[in-house]
């Protein structure tokens, strides 16, 4: 009896001190596939980040908030970009209030969030908005990675360079050894990295936080080039001490389709987002303008009947009105009235339709139909 109270008091001690011991390692050990003191991926990081916004419910929340929470840009011209009294113009910011007149049947009831490239998956992950309007390019990894899903198309575009005149640059593949300026957080970088290894040419990156940081990088002659998307070059060019002493370089190397996103798990918010785009596309398509909306109400063309809630009750299924597409219409005008107003030739842009023109008209604009 001594002899096992012994070792009862020795050794089962030990063992309870093993076994809390193993329990605190597995604690503090990192899981698989991480190292310590190791960044975790991107996707990671956004994964927890996303777990905190909520799932459902978006519409309620907005509703009851009295205004949409859109993220925009720091300021790109035709995208989104404040004037010298503050008021946001460009098609993403036109796009927001679109959503806001068919939710609210009011334009007005929109709040513009201006963030960075690097800040704008966070504060959608987060909940800190509703909806990233923010010419962003829809990616599988950002589709199926970030906790997010895009909402449609609403700019076909594609990345390009621009160049001092005075350099005697007029192709991309006269860039080898060059360094060149871009805004970090973009798939700028890893378009650039595929391009000069598919050319088997040499380059430099000089990337920064911000848009202006980069292109006054540029300006200034601390890079050969700066790149973005080519809608931004045209836009970013009017920026510049002397635009007409640059030149935008006639390659477009990669597909840059960007677009409208909104946090995964809420389907009903998705579906709401989608189908206004699809609205104002359908709007240019059948000839409804922002002029004549009230008159076309009247129309006896199916179509037009179901697009403005006068036959059918497709606001419905969304949560929303019988004339919620009428009603983002009569905000912003179609969608080719949008382009043109922001984007078109009669702008400083100056940016033709091309890709982005309707599908009957020789581009990709395409909506599926309403009914």
């Amino acid at each position: 009896m001594a002899r096992r109270s012994t070792f009862e008091s020795r050794v089962v001690p030990f063992l309870f001190g093993l076994l809390i011991g193993a329990g605190m390692l597995y604690f503090f050990l990192p899981g698989p596939g991480s190292a310590p003191g190791k960044p975790q991926p991107e996707t990671a990081r956004a994964n927890r980040s996303q777990s905190a916004a909520p799932a459902a419910a978006t519409l309620e929340t907005v509703r009851a908030r009295g205004y949409l929470q859109c993220g925009v840009s720091q300021g790109l011209p035709g995208f989104s970009n404040p004037d010298d009294k503050g008021n946001w113009t460009g098609i993403d910011a036109d796009f927001c209030r679109a959503v806001a007149a068919a939710v609210f049947g009011d334009p007005a009831k929109v709040k513009f969030r201006p963030l960075s490239a690097k800040d704008r998956f966070t504060a959608l992950q987060s909940g800190e908005i509703d909806l990233l309007s923010r010419n962003t390019t829809w990616t599988m990894s950002r589709d199926t990675s970030l906790g997010f899903n895009f909402a449609g198309i609403i700019y076909y575009d594609g990345q390009g360079f621009i160049v001092k005149k005075k350099s005697g640059i007029a192709s991309a593949a006269q860039l080898n050894g060059a360094t060149i300026c871009t805004q970090t957080g973009t798939t700028t970088e890893l378009n650039i990295a595929d391009y000069f290894r598919g050319q088997k040419m040499s380059y430099k990156i000089l990337a920064f936080e911000k848009n202006e940081e980069a292109l006054g990088a540029y300006d200034g002659g601390r890079c050969d080039a700066y790149t973005t998307d080519a809608s931004g070059l045209h836009a970013l060019r009017l920026q510049l001490k002397d635009p007409s002493a640059h030149a935008v370089l006639p390659e477009i190397i990669s597909k840059e389709p960007l677009g409208p996103a909104v946090r995964q798990g809420d389907s009903q918010w998705e579906d709401i987002v989608r189908w206004t785009l699809f609205a104002l596309v359908n709007a240019e398509d059948l000839g409804v303008t922002s002029a004549n909306v009230g008159e076309m109400a009247k129309s006896q063309s199916p179509e037009i009947k179901r697009l403005l809630g006068t036959e059918g009750a497709y606001g419905e299924p969304l949560g929303l009105s019988r004339d919620w597409a009428a009603n983002a219409i009569r905000a912003v005008g179609n969608y080719g009235e949008m382009f043109e107003r922001n984007l078109g030739l009669k702008t400083p842009l100056a940016i033709p339709r091309g890709l982005n023109a309707l599908w009957k008209n020789g581009g990709l604009m395409y909506a599926p139909p309403i009914r």
